[in-house]
């Protein structure tokens, strides 16, 4: 690809097949984090899914922040890390 065509966004597929590329879930504290780093304007959104258990009932929430990162491996431990951050503060009430 020409640098021209990376300087006018042609190089907008790279980005995106790099953004579906998932990455593994984890689990912690009894629920399961799913980063989902957002691909956005050639950097990424953290973003992530958390799952949880709720009386029997599979409960899910979106974890969608502002800030952005170049590196989309950053943006995955850093979407890692935020999910992380809310379950420790809220628990099941991220649910409600």
């Amino acid at each position: 690809m020409s640098f021209w065509s990376r300087l006018f966004g042609g190089g907008g597929s790279d980005t995106g097949a790099a953004a579906q590329s998932q990455a593994e879930a984890v689990e912690y504290k009894g629920f399961v984090i799913f980063p989902e780093p957002q691909p956005t304007d050639g950097q990424f959104r953290i973003a992530a899914r958390i799952e949880g258990e709720v009386n029997g009932e599979v409960k899910v929430h979106e974890l969608i922040r502002a800030d952005v990162i170049r590196d989309r491996d950053e943006a995955v431990a850093a979407s890692l890390r935020k999910a992380q951050q809310m379950i420790d503060e809220q628990g099941a009430r991220i649910f409600s």
